[in-house]
């Protein structure tokens, strides 16, 4: 599916009128364009499925890595950098902080790969709760591995910006997959 920036530049066109203002002055002459460009570029993760976006950023390596009860083999990504926009008001989910972490199987993913699925899917118009499950499923079908956790921390203007319009506040999520769901000390070695 491919994103329709002439559709969007004539809805953004209708909403500047709607607000009661005139499209065609000189400071929104050029907004319905501007918009429909920064839409393909922030919901570019509309355009790909889960298994599409498995099947781009699916670079592993073999590796012995195995983990066991005694073992203390964890891959752990901290603190990337994300931003969404919330599906049911548009609006930015912001300062969002994301930790990805599996137990391999045999293979390991590339590290900037973990950040690059994280980044494609929060393109896309989206609820925390839902990126986490689609990160923790993309890293899944990559790794062979289904001990996945991601965790998510992050502000969202439609609490922050309006509303209850209360600053500061955030949102923690977790997706917890297999062993990840089960074993405490598992979960206590997430935030360390």
């Amino acid at each position: 599916m491919a994103i329709d920036k002439n559709a969007i530049e004539e809805h953004i066109r209708g909403i500047l009128m709607a607000l009661g203002d005139d499209p065609d002055r000189p400071g929104l002459k050029d907004t319905p364009a501007r918009v429909a460009r920064m839409y393909e570029e922030v919901f570019e993760g509309m355009n790909y499925t889960n298994e599409e976006i498995a099947r781009m950023f699916d670079k592993t390596f073999d590796d012995e890595l195995e983990f066991s009860e005694t073992g203390q083999d964890m891959v752990l990504v901290k603190d990337i950098d994300i931003f969404s926009y919330c599906e049911h008001h548009l609006a930015l989910m912001y300062d969002m902080k994301v930790t990805v972490a599996y137990l391999p199987k045999g293979k390991v993913i590339g590290l900037s790969k973990i950040a690059r699925i994280a980044d494609m899917v929060s393109k896309r118009l989206q609820l925390q709760e839902r990126i986490g499950s689609d990160i923790a499923e993309i890293v899944s079908m990559i790794t062979g591995s289904e001990d996945v956790a991601v965790l998510i921390e992050g502000c969202h203007s439609c609490m922050t910006a309006r509303g209850i319009r209360k600053p500061g506040t955030k949102t923690v999520t977790q997706t917890l997959r297999g062993r990840f769901s089960t074993d405490d000390r598992l979960q206590m070695r997430l935030g360390n």
